[in-house]
């Protein structure tokens, strides 16, 4: 008997072992987040002329003047780094930063208060988190209305991902409710937690004649963080939920059901709304992958200032 249980052990061991060997990492293009574009941007006079710096994921190049930016390098990574232009005047905002680690850099997303100052006053204060997202943005951002049609979410993916690794490390602003606030009036209290949230879907695309999106979704991974890590979490992995995944135990409906917020560009090169119209096959093949890391979870305009995330070796596991 003993004999019987030591050769189990063996084969379960050498399973184990195979199974680890067959697995297989295929890092996100500049998801190493070792190398940044670096944009300088001159701010209107009127608001104090400062230049500022913005980060972007991509080859390592240095930008300077008020140019709208495109992804470069064929980088799929877009921030919430943006310049806008509202009224002729030219203003920044930087959420997303590079910061070194180890030899390498890595991603600092954060939550704070942008304010606007005009002769001296301050005009506009916004609540702005820190997102890094696959997609772009779409510059110059014209108002602070419906932010999030600047936004082309996702990227061409045709393939079935096991699961979703990466480097984190986060910490809470310790507050025990969040705030809303737009730029029009004061702050309003949103009741609960701040929280860090990354977001993965897989999804199946169908644009219209009149270039409507619609999808169905194929892939689902949501995680979130709400209590500060004491330094990093390396080689954090999550599965990915493939189909209908409602009666899933590991179903959240608060953060996996289906959506309809996010923008894509479609084949007319417009930004359209994409609306999730329900749960694809779990060996349906898709045609987008959507991710996104931000510093806050409750929308735009939502959080708690000093909410952080970093996030560093970005890679899908087969």
């Amino acid at each position: 008997m003993c004999v019987r249980i030591i050769l189990f052990f063996i084969a379960l061991t050498a399973t184990c072992h195979g199974a680890k060997a067959q697995e297989k990492t295929v890092g996100l293009k500049y998801g190493n987040m070792d190398s940044w574009v670096t944009r300088t941007i001159h701010e209107s006079a009127v608001i104090g002329g400062d230049d500022k710096t913005l980060y972007e994921v991509g080859p390592a190049r240095h930008l300077d003047g008020n140019t709208p930016y495109h992804n470069l390098g064929g980088s799929p990574w877009g921030t919430s780094n943006v310049m806008a232009k509202v009224s002729g005047i030219v203003k920044t905002n930087n959420t997303v930063y590079r910061e070194k680690r180890g030899g390498g850099y890595c991603a600092r997303l954060e939550t704070h208060i942008e304010r606007v100052k005009v002769l001296g006053l301050v005009n506009i204060n916004v609540l702005a988190a820190g997102s890094l997202f696959l997609g772009d943005m779409t510059e110059p951002i014209t108002g602070t209305k419906n932010g999030e049609k600047y936004q082309n979410w996702g990227v061409p993916f045709t393939s079935h991902p096991k699961a979703l690794r990466f480097d984190y490390r986060f910490k809470a602003s310790g507050e025990p409710d969040r705030i809303k606030l737009t730029g029009f009036g004061g702050s309003s209290k949103v009741k609960g937690k701040d929280k860090a949230i990354v977001i993965f879907l897989l999804q199946r695309r169908t644009e219209d004649a009149a270039g409507n999106i619609t999808a169905k979704r194929v892939g689902t991974m949501v995680v979130t963080y709400d209590t500060s890590t004491e330094g990093w979490r390396n080689g954090a992995t999550y599965d990915i939920l493939y189909g209908d995944i409602r009666h899933n135990p590991k179903y959240n409906p608060e953060t996996m059901h289906l959506r309809s917020v996010d923008y894509a560009r479609n084949s007319k090169g417009k930004n359209v709304l994409v609306k999730e119209t329900g749960w694809a096959s779990s060996d349906e093949i898709p045609t987008h992958m959507l991710l996104q890391f931000t510093s806050s979870h409750g929308g735009a305009y939502i959080g708690s200032p000093g909410n952080t995330l970093w996030v560093d070796n970005v890679k899908l596991v087969y």
